[in-house]
């Protein structure tokens, strides 16, 4: 409690936490002095024995040391709950910098947004070097010569004490993410398709979610470069009995867009043993960097880089769409995150009582509303999608993230001049945001280019997913079938229910995604007394209808084959024996899989499966009343 701190909370405001304010008078005169000037200061009024509140006239400046004389005894003021006013928003953000390192032949120009740091140093390679501040916040230096590749971080003298931290706009990193590396983009060479991009649009997609690592893994994948980027390059690969693997298979099966989980830097795996660890990647650290476990050498920060792009060029190169799933909800420990060591309590959203908000259950939910961490959020956004080439977006806990910055981002996407997939989980989470600024699925009017997972869609097939008893249509003799009109015809008709969304094309229908168990697993939980037969077409009517419904449809790699992952419904960091994909499942199902590939053939070719408005559906699609019954075919 014998602390020495004024913590600037407001434009007039500071608050002193100190045992030692008993001992003072506060009728004295008061004062806060910086290098260029003094401040006049009032006491206000004691909050218990051991916090007080002082009132300043004028607002003081941020980014320099200041100090608050109570009767000859100082105290340092540090930027508190300030930097989440909107007075630090009109004063210290600045959207139209191009922030952080940007290299060329000749130079490298390195810009840092750190408003409330008083003194940051340059550390490139083996020379330690001081950037100049300049307005709302910018730190800056150009350094002449050619630093392709070599290392760089910042120290920040932040709240009195030295911190180390990466450019949270870093573009590459040594291995396990030890510092950050220079990189000049045009130095990275990168075969061009032959021919122009015809890939379709939401209203035609077929989605297919893989993870990288386990797509190729498995023993029995025929691919040599197993559980990288390169391995999803290799093409004409099989199982030991000769059925397809990989990336040609993906490609027999019909599917438009494949969906990777996380491909960005994140934590829990060790880049230099890849194998001794495993993550899905919803852990993020650093956002514009291909994660280093999934490069073939990790020692040379440019090969994930190139890796990556070869990856998503070889999707391009079948006509496959490649959308990544994006993390901008949370990071994976905020204390060590750049972003919280650069410019403190500002990135992370907090509530009415100044606690860290946690709607993402994972300790810390990313301030999306912020100018800055919005900035940060588009800037992302737009790198992938020049850069890399990525045909779309799926927005993990996107609930948690403002509507405004969802808008901006489909404004951004719309104006790239190609279609641009963009999904999310629209759920209402209890983060530390206004009901109305969520984007949840009932907003989808105001987003018509973005869509929602629909959970009704998938709970009233398969049952509740977090009552692992609940049964739903298929798995409950025809429970819901009230239900059914509302979901084939789009989930849009107010004839058959609230409307889940605005537009067709918004509503993602699944039934097995890689969170919880997979569809397979859950069948063995509710309908533990029926066969194997009988759960194979009971798992065949949910992914029937997953694909024939109005809509867009979206299956989970394997789902096809009747994928298990042994039971485990919550397999994040559980490893390759229960996530893999299992290719020689693929074999023995290869019947099962020429069932869903006809399905996604009669899709694509009947336009009235893939209708694009409410009235279009009303005019196409007609429910004929009969007595319930169900009935499991066999196939």
């Amino acid at each position: 409690m014998s602390s020495t701190i004024a913590w600037l909370d407001d434009v007039h405001e500071l608050t002193v936490t100190s045992d030692c304010l008993h001992e003072l008078s506060m009728n004295e005169s008061l004062v806060v002095t910086g290098s260029r000037k003094d401040y006049s200061v009032h006491f206000e009024r004691f909050e218990g024995e051991h916090i007080a509140k002082f009132f300043v006239e004028e607002p003081l400046p941020l980014g320099e040391e200041l100090f608050l004389i109570v009767n000859n005894k100082r105290f340092s003021v540090y930027p508190g709950a300030i930097v989440r006013t909107d007075w630090f928003e009109e004063n210290y953000t600045n959207e139209t910098e191009v922030l952080g390192a940007i290299c060329t032949r000749n130079e490298t120009t390195f810009t840092l947004w750190a408003p409330t740091a008083t003194f940051v140093t340059l550390y490139l390679k083996n020379k330690k070097l001081s950037l100049n501040k300049c307005e709302k916040g910018i730190w800056k230096r150009v350094v002449p010569g050619d630093w392709h590749g070599e290392t760089y971080e910042y120290e920040l003298v932040v709240n009195g004490e030295a911190v180390r931290a990466i450019d949270p706009y870093v573009k590459a990193l040594q291995a396990n993410s030890k510092t950050g590396v220079v990189v000049d983009l045009q130095r990275i060479e990168l075969e061009t398709l032959d021919q122009e991009r015809s890939l379709p649009s939401i209203h035609d997609a077929i989605i297919y979610e893989i993870h990288v690592r386990d797509a190729t893994i498995c023993e029995w994948s025929g691919v040599k470069k197993k559980g990288a980027f390169s391995g999803l390059t290799e093409t004409n690969t099989t199982t030991p009995s000769g059925f397809s693997t990989g990336i040609s298979y993906i490609k027999s099966l019909g599917v438009t867009h494949v969906q990777l989980l996380p491909i960005n830097d994140f934590a829990r795996v060790d880049e230099c043993n890849p194998h001794s660890s495993y993550n899905w990647g919803y852990d993020p650290l650093f956002f514009q960097v291909p994660e280093g476990s999934y490069a073939s050498n990790v020692t040379d920060p440019l090969v994930r880089i190139q890796e990556c792009k070869e990856m998503i060029l070889a999707f391009h190169k079948e006509n496959l769409g490649v959308i990544v799933d994006v993390v901008y909800n949370h990071v994976y420990i905020m204390e060590e995150s750049p972003f919280e060591k650069i410019v403190p309590g500002y990135y992370f959203r907090y509530d009415q009582h100044q606690n860290i908000s946690n709607g993402t259950g994972v300790g810390n939910d990313f301030a999306s509303e912020r100018t800055m961490a919005q900035k940060f959020i588009l800037d992302t956004v737009d790198y992938w999608l020049t850069e890399f080439q990525v045909d779309g977006f799926r927005f993990d806990l996107m609930g948690s993230i403002d509507l405004n910055t969802m808008k901006k981002i489909e404004q951004r996407c719309v104006k790239e001049g190609r279609p641009i997939v963009l999904l999310g989980e629209g759920w209402d989470l209890p983060t530390a945001l206004p009901y109305s600024m969520k984007t949840t699925a009932d907003k989808a009017e105001d987003i018509p280019n973005i869509s929602f997972f629909n959970d009704f869609f998938r709970d009233s097939l398969k049952g509740e997913l977090f009552n692992e008893g609940a049964q739903g249509y298929v798995n409950g003799g025809g429970k819901y079938i009230e239900r059914l009109p509302f979901l084939i015809t789009g989930s849009v008709l107010e004839e058959y229910g609230t409307p889940f969304v605005s537009l067709p094309s918004q509503s993602i229908n699944y039934v097995e995604c890689h969170d919880n168990h997979t569809l397979w697993d859950r069948l063995l939980k509710t309908n533990p007394s029926q066969s194997e037969e009988t759960r194979k077409k009971i798992h065949q009517l949910a992914t029937g209808l997953t694909i024939l419904s109005q809509g867009v449809p979206f299956i989970h790699a394997g789902q096809e084959w009747f994928r298990t992952k042994k039971g485990d419904g919550n397999s994040y960091i559980s490893g390759d024996e229960v996530n893999q994909l299992s290719w020689k499942s693929r074999e023995l199902e290869d019947r099962n899989i020429n069932f869903i590939r006809t399905l996604i053939e009669v899709r694509k070719k009947y336009p009235v499966f893939r209708l694009h408005s409410k009235e279009q559906i009303r005019n196409h699609i007609h429910i004929l009343k009969s007595a319930a019954q169900f009935l499991v075919l066999p196939f």
